[in-house]
């Protein structure tokens, strides 16, 4: 084998290898959200909204400028914090797997999100409008006082179809194309979000850039979430051809960008209409289109879309542990080729270097070190005796 055909060949096995750390790590993490949901007590989140809270008590002002810088700080830190961290784990593919996978059980929360949607389905059917009041706000921020027992279903159902996307399709797509950093820079765009990025007369100004920052994040999840959706819709007794109508007809009439994407999926999907009412919040009250064609959902409905959206936290975990193996491999790829025409490892008919010069010793010395590093390398791709990489010595 040649010196460049080796050092090819080496480089592919390492980028292999740096891609499939965090796809085992996405797989892991998912596995372990699966198994045990979310923490009860010490959850980094909430950790995160303590300290963004706190820094907002000194940063707080009526502009959309402070609100930015205030934003951006906040993600900016946290992003490069987890890819530091990445970075100095780099050399053991255990070690980044297993931190990976930390975060990303950290950072999404499909079980816990299904859990509860099953609490309110178990409390209706047992006729307790309380308990289901109750839960209610665990899956949004709804005033729940008064609300009936089809507008529980309503707005559990809604809260499923939309988190499902939030809280587990975008988290693994920012994963598998950012690692560890996407993961964490993420899920400090939602969570703030979730705290500053309200039209209240507080949050108007202050809290736009959290606001806008999280529809941006959430742009290509939320369609994502919604194809997905619309491919599983069998799973549930579901038609794809009438969730991807209904999905293309009314996705964009919803006030959200993207809530309405996977709401309207969903409501397809399960025959159902979300949405075709007024929402009332702390302060405020929101109208909302009709989205779908069926009748308003009942509880066996929203024992459907929990059904519906584990085959799509499923699916999406499968497919961002794919995609995060493409990423490590392009990554590498590109780096291990910068580096060989940096140091003269690579070179065109037009511009052949000198024997015995800087360059072509440290060409020679790189394609040296792309053959016996352990890191370029794997153990079925050992030089044989007498082959022509021995020159590379």
């Amino acid at each position: 084998m040649s010196r460049k055909a080796a050092g090819k060949h080496g480089g592919r096995a390492a980028a292999l290898s740096s891609g499939r750390a965090v796809a085992l790590g996405i797989l892991a993490g998912y596995a372990a959200d699966l198994a045990l949901g979310d923490p009860r007590r010490g959850h980094p989140v909430a950790g995160f909204g303590t300290l963004a809270a706190a820094m907002e008590r000194h940063t707080h002002r009526d502009s959309r400028a402070v609100g930015t810088l205030h934003t951006g700080a906040l993600v900016t830190a946290t992003a490069a914090l987890a890819g530091a961290a990445d970075r100095r784990l780099a050399g053991s593919t255990w070690a980044r797997t297993a931190f990976t996978a930390a975060l990303v059980w950290t950072v999404i929360g499909g079980r816990s999100l299904r859990r509860e949607a099953a609490g309110i389905a178990d409390a209706l059917e047992r006729g307790d409008l309380e308990d289901a009041r109750r839960r209610l706000p665990s899956l949004c921020g709804r005033d729940p006082s008064n609300l009936s027992e089809a507008e529980l279903v309503r707005a559990a159902l809604e809260s499923v179809a939309e988190n499902t996307s939030d809280a587990v399709v975008a988290p693994l797509f920012w994963g598998a194309i950012g690692g560890p950093a996407g993961l964490a820079g993420y899920r400090a765009a939602n969570t703030l979000d979730a705290m500053i990025g309200h039209k209240s007369p507080r949050y108007r100004r202050f809290g736009w850039a959290a606001a806008r920052l999280d529809d941006a994040a959430n742009w290509a999840p939320a369609r994502l979430a919604a194809l997905l959706t619309t491919a599983l819709a069998p799973l549930v007794g579901g038609s794809p051809r009438r969730s991807a109508r209904v999905w293309l007809r009314d996705g964009g009439h919803h006030p959200s960008p993207n809530a309405g994407q996977v709401e309207a999926a969903f409501a397809g999907a399960l025959d159902v209409t979300l949405g075709g009412g007024e929402n009332r919040y702390a302060g405020h009250t929101d109208s909302r289109p009709a989205l779908g064609d069926g009748p308003a959902p009942v509880v066996a409905d929203l024992r459907r879309a929990n059904r519906l959206a584990a085959a799509v936290s499923a699916a999406s975990a499968i497919g961002a542990a794919a995609v995060a193996v493409g990423v490590g491999a392009a990554r590498r790829e590109r780096r291990f080729a910068a580096i060989a025409i940096k140091s003269g490892a690579l070179s065109t008919p037009g511009s052949r270097l000198a024997p015995g010069s800087d360059r072509t010793r440290r060409g020679r010395r790189f394609a040296a070190y792309a053959v016996k590093s352990d890191s370029l390398s794997t153990p079925d791709s050992r030089p044989a005796r007498g082959s022509d990489r021995r020159c590379a010595r």
